[in-house]
């Protein structure tokens, strides 16, 4: 009987990685975690699933061809979405079909978590997303959600990523959150994805050889392992909030360089696009700007509104407040109406706090 082991890549290195083993039908065999200096695993099939929030899923139109061909225009076809040159990323494809799944992630990543694996005396033979873990909706306006380690996995008709739970509804925009919460049923998705991988992201990749950079691993040196396993996952660490950080700034410029395509290209285009939204005219008028300000203010406990203006300059207003705490109530009062208030000069001013702000679009 031909069994699997499938491992959830836990959120920090400090905790233990779960681990179900499975036959050849997908039951459950066994239930428990994998430990630095446990007992050696025993030789089998292993599936890891990794956190779905370091990798990014589309679904596209490409090109026939061999599949280093299709995975080089994948890139190519996502560039305005990447946060790292092509050679510093991978992409995996699911199966052929209208609209290919494609799933990107960082080399270093892959490494990271090979080299984790490898700590715990694993290696992995395939690598799937916990996003993609998930089924489609059987509805047009939903999305499937379950959580993962820390982050929350979101699936939809083409659409996959995990988030901070806290996102959540955000990125939803309005779809029902078909939340997956029962541990049974978690499982029978882990198993179905196990025995049936709707990607992989090893699939392709050069095999390292195993003397090249962990010999010492080979060599089963458990008290090596201990030493450099925290610095293998520090390292993995930074580098996964590097990768997060350039991504989320690549997506920032490249949204706002949709939003104004004549932003010059040697332009900061976020600065820029904040510029242009900022100082844009409120929506409604200055009628519509000045009854939200009204509201806004009496929404504060002490705020008052001294002064209102609209010229072809915009729409000003000076505003007095017991602390600069209130700033921040006041400019998230003023974006559930769909507008920005920005701070021009703030003073303070026997004991009350004195500023002159714009009202513009959100």
């Amino acid at each position: 009987m031909s069994r699997i082991r499938l491992i959830l890549i836990p959120p920090s290195a400090a905790l233990p990685a779960s681990c179900l083993t499975l036959d050849a039908q997908g039951s459950v065999l066994t239930r428990g975690v994998v430990e630095l200096g446990g007992p050696a695993p025993e030789p089998m099939r292993t599936v890891a699933v990794v956190p779905g929030a370091d990798v990014l899923i589309r679904w596209l139109e490409l090109p026939s061809g061999s599949p280093a061909q299709v995975a080089a225009a994948a890139l190519h076809l996502l560039r305005d979405d990447l946060a790292a040159p092509a050679e510093r990323l991978r992409a995996a494809l699911g199966s052929a079909g209208e609209r290919r799944l494609v799933a990107v992630v960082s080399h270093s990543l892959l490494q990271a978590w090979g080299d984790y694996l490898s700590s715990l005396g694993l290696r992995a033979d395939v690598m799937i997303p916990d996003s993609l873990i998930l089924p489609e909706p059987t509805e047009e306006g939903a999305l499937s959600a379950a959580v993962f380690g820390a982050d929350l996995a979101l699936r939809g008709r083409e659409l996959a990523l995990s988030v901070q739970p806290d996102l959540a509804e955000a990125v939803a925009a309005g779809r029902v959150l078909d939340r997956i919460g029962r541990a049974d049923e978690i499982e029978r998705l882990l198993a179905a994805a196990a025995l049936n991988p709707p990607i992989n992201l090893l699939a392709g990749a050069r095999r390292r050889v195993e003397a090249d950079r962990r010999g010492w691993k080979r060599a089963g040196a458990l008290a090596a392992a201990l030493v450099v396993s925290p610095l293998i996952l520090t390292l993995a660490a930074a580098g996964h909030d590097e990768w997060r950080a350039r991504d989320a700034e690549h997506r920032a410029e490249a949204a706002a360089r949709r939003a104004f395509p004549d932003i010059e290209a040697n332009a900061d285009a976020i600065a820029e696009a904040t510029r242009r939204l900022t100082t844009a005219p409120p929506p409604g008028g200055a009628t519509a700007a000045a009854a939200a300000l009204f509201a806004a203010v009496e929404s504060v406990e002490g705020a008052e509104l001294d002064s209102l203006t609209a010229d072809e300059n915009g729409v000003r207003a000076t505003v007095t407040y017991a602390a600069y705490q209130d700033l921040d109530a006041l400019q998230q009062a003023m974006a559930e109406h769909g507008m920005s208030l920005t701070d021009e000069s703030t003073v303070d001013d026997q004991g009350k706090v004195v500023s002159e702000v714009r009202v513009g679009g959100a």
